[in-house]
């Protein structure tokens, strides 16, 4: 059973739709194994988004995932991280497939509603970050 991070963004929770967000993963037989409502801090912010440290958007980025709580999820089933992804869909809400997350609900590429681990060395860093 492999694990991934998705954390339902501030644009999405502002919004009142993280039951709808759930719900997708849910339906394609994905399970919830953890759930928390949180406001990211800026160190937790920081950390989880290290590899950006530098660019022309990090600023922005922090400012907007601790603007207001995001939902942090532990989800879990068969090829968890790539199922995770193809329902979440592209970043850019406006090349994301219509029945994806992003396509439904994300507002920008920035406010695209989802983030979700890429890899299984990042689920692992990321979970940890945080459900510490």
């Amino acid at each position: 059973m492999e694990k991934t991070l998705v954390l339902i963004k501030p644009d999405a929770t502002e919004r009142n739709i993280i039951g709808s967000i759930i719900s997708f993963y849910e339906k394609q037989g994905l399970k919830i194994s953890q759930m928390q409502m949180m406001e990211a801090s800026v160190e937790k912010a920081t950390l989880h988004y290290s590899e950006h440290i530098g660019r022309p958007y990090f600023d922005e980025l922090i400012s907007y995932i601790t603007r207001s709580p995001l939902c942090a999820l532990v989800i879990e089933g068969e090829d968890a991280i790539n199922k995770v992804r193809k329902i979440n869909g592209n970043t850019d809400p406006e090349k994301a497939d219509k029945n994806t997350i992003r396509g439904s609900f994300g507002l920008s590429k920035t406010e695209n509603s989802v983030h979700a681990s890429d890899c299984s060395e990042n689920a692992q860093r990321e979970i940890k970050i945080w459900f510490s």
